[in-house]
């Protein structure tokens, strides 16, 4: 994370655990662990130096890069009436060589 000035920044332990929201397992985030990356749903004012600061505090590990998405709400039907999902954001966490996280096990 030097590129990022990562060790400019300082992180709570609240907001640490605060910005680690859930790991997200599907088949695409499962296929990426190839490539020692690890997704995980973060909230939406979180910024790509407190997830790797986060992940580097919680998980022990270095932090090459973050990439973070957005995903928007789909508007649905639920008794015949419209709703709307939640947006979600994500982050991609890329991790330094050797370094590899088991999100099967609890914090």
């Amino acid at each position: 994370m030097t590129k990022y000035l990562a060790s400019a920044v300082t992180v709570s332990k609240e907001r640490t655990f605060e910005l680690l929201r859930s790991p997200v397992i599907t088949e695409k985030a499962t296929l990426l662990s190839e490539f020692n990356q690890v997704t995980f749903r973060v909230p939406m004012d979180a910024n790509k130096i407190e997830v790797a600061k986060a992940v580097e505090i919680v998980f022990g590990v270095k932090v090459t890069s973050v990439n973070t998405l957005i995903t928007k709400g789909k508007s649905k039907r639920f008794r015949g009436r419209m709703g709307r999902r939640a947006d979600v954001k994500k982050a991609i966490v890329t991790l330094a060589e050797g370094d590899s996280i088991d999100i099967t096990t609890g914090v």
